[in-house]
């Protein structure tokens, strides 16, 4: 059965579509006062955000579509990798939507784990799955995607689509530019990916990318292998460690 979620926080939605103002922020410049007070939005979302996941612990993220169907070989690996994360003590993180992201959030309940999502309002609705300990929503793709990389010691990228191919890169430019260092990126189902092999490869060739930055990366089927990967990097070098700093502030929204 689904089970309820609890410590739940979100983002008050304005007038339209909440992608609107991001849109025609991007179209170039506006008046200085349109300008100022979309900043000023953009930083309050990130305090929210902080609020939220500031003691969830080190966490994983699950990327991957959100049109995987439940019972589907995409939707039981995620499931099946959701818990496999839990047991090794992270939290797993995802982008909070149905699909892959609800696959995960649901191993890592059903395992004992933590689970907590990052979710995006849009046109269309992405409603937050009900597997969620805790989630945020943004407003902000950009926003979005800090609060998932801020949180995570590793990633596991499961089929999915533009978005999750995003993700990915995203991760991996991080790890070359030393943004983050030796975290784990695992793609699930070579299948799948088998079709992007042969550009790393050739970009490898072509000195476009260093060997260094790839050996963080892993191609496998297997979720052992897959779990495997994270312990040795993410366990090893940075230690599951939920060192409580500072009192938490129910004014702020810590619970």
């Amino acid at each position: 059965m689904y089970t309820s979620s609890i410590g739940r926080e979100t983002t008050p939605v304005s007038k339209g579509f909440p992608d609107q103002e991001e849109k025609y922020f991007l179209e170039g410049p506006r008046s200085r006062a349109r300008e100022f007070f979309f900043v000023v939005n953009i930083l309050l979302e990130f305090i929210r955000g902080f609020r939220v996941f500031h003691f969830v612990g080190p966490c994983i993220a699950v990327f991957g579509s959100a049109r995987a169907q439940p019972g589907s070989p995409y939707y039981e690996s995620a499931r099946k990798m959701g818990a496999g994360i839990a047991k090794l003590g992270f939290a797993v993180m995802t982008g909070g939507g149905p699909g892959i992201m609800e696959a995960a959030n649901r191993g890592a309940k059903e395992a004992g784990g933590r689970s907590v999502g990052c979710n995006i309002l849009l046109p269309k609705e992405q409603h937050p799955n009900v597997w969620l300990d805790s989630y945020f929503s943004c407003r902000y793709f950009f926003v979005r995607k800090v609060l998932m990389f801020k949180y995570s010691y590793g990633f596991v990228i499961m089929p999915g689509g533009i978005g999750t191919l995003d993700e990915f890169f995203e991760a991996l430019t991080l790890i070359q530019t030393h943004k983050i260092l030796n975290f784990p990126v695992v793609l699930m189902d070579k299948r799948f990916w088998e079709p992007i092999m042969p550009l790393f490869h050739k970009m490898l060739e072509e000195y476009m990318v260093e060997p260094e930055v790839l050996k963080y990366m892993l191609f496998t089927d297997s979720h052992d292998e897959a779990l495997s990967h994270i312990k040795q990097f993410a366990i090893t070098n940075y230690r599951i460690k939920r060192k409580k700093i500072f009192k938490k502030f129910l004014l702020l929204g810590e619970s």
